[in-house]
């Protein structure tokens, strides 16, 4: 470094800073990782649904069938 810049931290103080949620924004994951909970919770209650029902087809109907 030249001797300019050595002289700007000359007199240099390191700070402890307190981490707040509120103000730094990091609570957005958590915000996000309820929602994709939530919505794995719900996917997993309409899978399990609709594992239970059956679907049967009905008969195919031909116009030409002679009954």
């Amino acid at each position: 470094m030249s001797k300019d810049k050595k002289d700007l931290f000359e007199d240099y103080v390191p700070q402890v800073v307190e981490f707040d949620e509120e103000i730094d924004g990091s609570d957005e994951h958590k915000i996000r990782e309820d929602h994709l909970n939530t919505k794995e919770e719900l996917l997993k209650e309409i899978m399990k649904k609709k594992s239970n029902k059956r679907s049967y087809r009905q008969p195919i109907r031909t116009e030409n069938e002679k009954s």
